[in-house]
């Protein structure tokens, strides 16, 4: 599909983004709204990143952290406006982690600071996560011109989109997606165990398995600005996102997992068997005793990976109910904390005679 088409598609979609983002204008009835822009080495960028956001979302605190930066990342970030924070741990993963855990808000925009995602974008999908009462709004990548994606990195994504949708159900078109807008009862329930870029790859399976409320909203894409590098590595990254999603279906799917182990080693138990079946039926002998022993290992780890499916499966659920309850307990989107008035009770007095 042509450049000129996903900018059709998305120009119908996009509507009224200044009229969106002027309901936030700072004063007391905005909501608190929280921009986390985590950095590593993005001088080129970071000025124009704060700036956008802080036109988009005038009532927002932006926070740029960073990331042990060799470059003046931090101080064009302060001098445009942000408050700014550092991580000496390496990787966004472990960024965001801070960042969740340090930072109070009722919304919270989570974005890349390269200068790639759409800032004006950002009250659309404000709206619909305090209108709609939503937990995650994913800003679903449209690119705007052929340079957008790195070569190989939309196939990949649509394959790990695929992966985790034919797993944990399918909610969400680009899994891979750095902008996103989040409810603080998702945020500080949101374990933040990631430690690089699969931490965009968590965040979704959070969702899908605490069943949140989540929607996409389209929003342009477009190529780095020039001095601007990727730290992403189509391989490295992709392999790791790959890992965490195994782990993940370990974890959050153990008995479906336990139980492909446990039948992928039953099925090499029987076919190893099958020759020793035949010849013990044709000459009454058993001649190949590692053999045999060996198929026997194997169905015995076979019933045992069955066992430890069902097991996980019971401690799983239970997991996933306390993550819930925990869930529940935090305030929703779009309600704000109401204040109660201050009972004053009267002193008593002597009473007049």
């Amino acid at each position: 599909m042509s450049a000129q088409t996903h900018t059709d598609d998305l120009t119908r979609e996009i509507v009224r983004d200044g009229e969106s983002n002027a309901k936030y204008q700072a004063d007391e009835l905005a909501p608190r709204i929280a921009v986390l822009v985590p950095c590593y080495n993005e001088a080129a960028t970071v000025a124009t990143v704060v700036a956008d956001f802080k036109r988009a979302l005038p009532s927002a605190t932006v926070y740029v952290y960073d990331n042990n930066s060799t470059d003046a990342t931090g101080e064009l970030a302060a001098g445009a406006g942000a408050v700014v924070r550092t991580e000496p741990l390496q990787g966004k993963g472990n960024v965001v982690r801070r960042m969740f855990a340090d930072i109070e808000a009722e919304v919270y925009v989570l974005v890349d600071g390269d200068g790639t995602y759409d800032a004006p974008s950002a009250g659309r999908m404000v709206d619909a996560l305090l209108e709609k009462s939503l937990d995650m709004v994913n800003g679903a990548r449209i690119a705007t011109t052929d340079l957008a994606y790195r070569p190989g990195h939309a196939i990949g994504n649509k394959l790990l989109t695929r992966t985790v949708a034919t797993v944990f159900g399918s909610q969400v078109r680009d899994l891979l997606s750095g902008y996103r807008v989040m409810s603080r009862r998702f945020v500080k329930s949101f374990p933040a165990l990631a430690t690089g870029f699969e931490t965009e790859t968590e965040l979704t399976v959070h969702a899908l398995e605490l069943r949140c409320p989540i929607a996409e909203v389209a929003t342009p894409y477009r190529d780095r600005l020039a001095g601007s590098q990727s730290k992403l590595r189509t391989f490295r990254d992709g392999f790791r996102i790959l890992r965490t999603i195994a782990k993940l279906v370990k974890e959050e799917r153990p008995l479906a997992f336990f139980t492909s182990v446990s039948v992928l080693l039953g099925v090499s138990s029987l076919l190893l068997a099958w020759p020793l079946l035949v010849t013990y039926v044709e000459t009454g002998l058993v001649p190949r005793f590692p053999t045999a022993i060996l198929v026997m290992g194997l169905m015995v780890l076979a019933f045992l990976s069955f066992l430890a499916g069902l097991i996980l499966d019971t401690v799983t659920h239970g997991r996933r109910e306390l993550k819930r309850l925990h869930y529940l307990a935090l305030q929703g989107p779009g309600v704000r904390e109401r204040r109660r008035p201050r009972t004053v009770t009267a002193e008593p007095t002597d009473s007049v005679r």
